[in-house]
């Protein structure tokens, strides 16, 4: 059996048809949408998902909960990493351990002020990097 480093080296240089194709073998459906660096690693994480037993069941609950609730925005903590994707370029944040926010090699007040500069529209930043979850109605 292939090794979990080695299967994950191995789509690192593939055509996007290659990735389609292995996304396709590995989950049985039809591989999203995505751009070529996107779609990579979507399929390293069903990789990994595969591999490792993927979500937890609370984890999943959360994601399969009811979609008609108010939003409400997840804390950042240290040590997150939050990754956009914008016409077809990657947007990398970080948060450190005093909570300040990175992205591009600068310190940033807010998620909002960093999707603004990424879209050139005023955006809710947590909304933008996917922050935003859906609280249970009542």
């Amino acid at each position: 059996m292939v090794k979990l480093d080695e299967q994950l080296a191995g789509i690192a240089d593939l055509p996007r048809a290659d990735l389609r194709r292995r996304w396709v073998n590995l989950t049985g459906r039809t591989a999203p949408k995505l751009s070529k660096k996107m779609l990579r690693m979507a399929l390293g994480y069903e990789i990994q998902a595969k591999a490792l037993g993927g979500l937890s069941a609370n984890a999943r609950r959360q994601l399969e909960g009811p979609a008609l609730a108010s939003p409400r925005a997840i804390p950042l903590a240290p040590g997150m990493r939050l990754v956009r994707e914008w016409h077809g370029t990657a947007h990398v944040v970080t948060i450190d351990e005093a909570r300040q926010i990175h992205w591009n090699g600068k310190t940033w007040k807010s998620l909002s002020e960093i999707a603004r500069v990424i879209t050139g529209t005023r955006w809710s930043g947590p909304a933008f990097f996917g922050l935003k979850t859906r609280k249970a109605a009542a």
